[in-house]
């Protein structure tokens, strides 16, 4: 079990989901993952819906008019978001949220990193964040996608103490984020067929499944679609694909670190 009762600093710990229609989200995900759904009052007639597996907190969703686009946000922890925020900003990041408490359970920022992909940071207090992690319907690991490998590795290594190594084994450049010893995720150069679309760098969180070909079936039978379809990678298969608002996510089958 991927349970966590903590995590390290520069470790991803949380993922929420920003989006424009917010019980349309929650029909669609609830059956694909088997989450569990509390709506919690979050200030200003806002509401933010906490998601479990058995009791256990593994996302988030909330419905926002001041979303520009559906997606995903990642974030990682730290010690210090004000500090955190304030480096950033020297090393080049745009913040689009200064850090703020969000009541007792921690303090949060926004960054966008000098590539212009939009991550979060998470300085817990009450909660640590994901309370279950790599089981299935649960975060795995989180790609950033960038139009600046070189900048993007640069940064995060220096703002959180990553470290990268390049795997040898794929065809395409793909960086390793590591942790100590621990992959924590990856860094690859945004595809040219999305940077000519005008796709924008971006982190993509992905959601572990058994069954890779039945989730893809259910993704569009709930009204999703398939940005790609299920492939072989080294550790296992992955795919990708977006909601019925459009937000972006993926999916991972195979062996992840408990």
């Amino acid at each position: 079990m991927g349970e966590r009762t903590s995590y390290e600093p520069g470790t991803f710990s949380w993922t929420d989901l920003g989006t424009t229609d917010a019980d349309g989200a929650k029909a669609f995900y609830l059956p694909l993952f088997g989450w569990e759904a509390e709506d919690m009052p979050a200030g200003d007639g806002m509401t933010y819906t906490m998601l479990a597996l058995g009791g256990k907190n593994v996302a988030a969703l909330y419905q926002s008019d001041d979303v520009p686009h559906p997606a995903w946000l990642s974030y990682v922890t730290v010690e210090d978001a004000d500090a955190t925020a304030a480096r950033a900003k020297e090393l080049g990041a745009n913040v689009f949220q200064e850090p703020i408490d969000v009541l007792t359970a921690g303090r949060m920022a926004v960054l966008q990193d000098p590539t212009g992909a939009a991550f979060g940071i998470w300085q817990a207090r009450d909660s640590i964040g994901a309370q279950l992690v790599n089981d299935p319907g649960a975060m795995s690991l989180n790609v950033l996608s960038t139009t600046d490998a070189d900048a993007a590795r640069s940064f995060y290594a220096d703002l959180f103490g990553w470290r990268l190594e390049k795997n040898p084994n794929v065809d395409q450049d793909f960086w390793g984020i590591y942790l100590g010893e621990t992959l924590n995720g990856g860094v690859m150069p945004l595809p040219e067929q999305q940077a000519g679309a005008g796709v924008p760098s971006h982190w993509l969180v992905y959601f572990t499944t058994l069954d890779i070909d039945g989730s893809v079936a259910q993704i569009q039978e709930l009204g999703g679609q398939i940005m790609l379809e299920p492939m072989t990678i080294e550790s296992g298969r992955i795919a990708a694909a977006s909601d019925p608002q459009g937000a972006a996510f993926a999916l991972f089958e195979g062996e992840v670190d408990p």
